[in-house]
């Protein structure tokens, strides 16, 4: 059987970039924070507001200049047996995953085939309807008449302009560009893996869909929380991964992710500066992420909703070398869909984690 291209040896000049990404994932070993006494702080907001809002598990992470300065787990990630949530502990993320769709576009398409975000959609992807349309339009969630309006339908269609750029199927590329390349060892590249196709062999090989499947089995189970407080378990269809949604990832896996874009080991500095700049006046988007400030300090984020069973959210302060990450098995992170008109600040949770740790 031909193994797939990231099981194969590395050659030089990616081995010499992977002793760069190893170096940088040593960083990531936890530490006791510097500012213990805010993050026992917001320790004690956060658990009273998941209970609040109505997450039955919650897998909680900060990152301070790229090392993990607090990590915690609240609940249970699956009340039936008891199991407490930590920051391995893998959900689905949602609309989160565009933040990796970005970051693929960026390196294959920008920085190693020299498009650009004013490239018409329809270059890389020809049957796209509206050949008006830029990709920058796409990654930014701007509609065809110019303004804002959050669509993953519409994201999902940069799968194929990437498809187009690397000549790789999207779900074999993030596994292969993002999960293995930066050891993403507890990412999976979409539920649709737990009952495998042989074209998903063929993709993937039999031993990474083993690993995926035990992945898969140890995920967070997901909730509906109803008005009581009571938690009812729910069954997410299968799904496939795409450039908007379909990851499932651990707080560990994004905080490598991140650390990463942080560090330019994944893409160029001109990209995630890109990414991380408003699209345009009044646009609450950069590219692939919501930007906004507080304070005066720039605030980069994103977030992800799987209805009446998963949410994400995580929120970077890149001036201040800050990163939040959380995880819940049930949507109320979403803000009861507050969060899709671009304001980081309808969350209660972004709002305590900013007053906490910003001044």
């Amino acid at each position: 059987m031909i193994l797939p291209r990231f099981l194969k040896p590395a050659k030089p000049v990616r081995r010499a970039a992977a002793a760069i990404i190893v170096s940088l994932l040593v960083l990531l070993g936890s530490r006791p924070s510097a500012q213990g006494l805010t993050s026992s702080l917001f320790e004690r907001y956060l658990d009273s507001l998941r209970l609040q809002a109505g997450i039955p598990g919650l897998s909680a992470l900060i990152l301070q200049d790229g090392v993990i300065a607090w990590e915690r787990g609240f609940g249970r990630a699956d009340i039936e047996r008891n199991i407490e949530p930590s920051a391995f502990t893998a959900y689905q993320i949602g609309g989160l995953s565009q933040t990796m769709g970005a970051a693929l576009f960026f390196k294959k398409c920008v920085d190693q085939r020299g498009a650009t975000t004013n490239d018409p959609v329809s270059i890389w992807h020809s049957l796209y309807p509206d050949h008006s349309a830029t990709v920058g339009q796409l990654l930014a969630h701007v509609a065809p008449g110019g303004t804002y309006k959050y669509d993953l339908a519409r994201f999902a269609a940069l799968t194929t302009v990437i498809e187009s750029c690397s000549g790789i199927p999207y779900q074999r590329l993030i596994a292969e560009e993002i999960f293995s390349w930066l050891s993403l060892e507890d990412s999976v590249p979409g539920t649709a893996l737990a009952a495998p196709t042989l074209e998903d062999v063929q993709l993937f090989g039999v031993n990474n869909l083993a690993r995926y499947s035990v992945m898969l089995n140890r995920a967070a189970r997901s909730y509906r929380v109803d008005a009581r407080g009571r938690a009812v378990r729910t069954e997410v269809p299968l799904s496939r991964v795409n450039a908007a949604t379909g990851v499932v990832t651990t707080a560990r896996d994004l905080a490598r992710f991140d650390a990463a874009l942080r560090y330019n080991a994944f893409v160029s500095p001109q990209s995630v500066a890109q990414a991380w700049s408003p699209a345009g006046a009044g646009l609450p988007t950069g590219l692939g992420w919501f930007v906004q400030s507080y304070n005066g300090y720039p605030v980069v984020w994103s977030f992800g909703v799987v209805p009446e069973a998963y949410s994400a959210l995580l929120i970077k302060l890149p001036t201040r070398g800050l990163t939040m990450i959380l995880l819940a098995n049930s949507d109320a992170l979403g803000a009861q869909g507050a969060l899709e008109k671009g304001d980081v600040m309808a969350s209660v949770f972004a709002r305590t984690f900013l007053r906490t740790y910003v001044p």
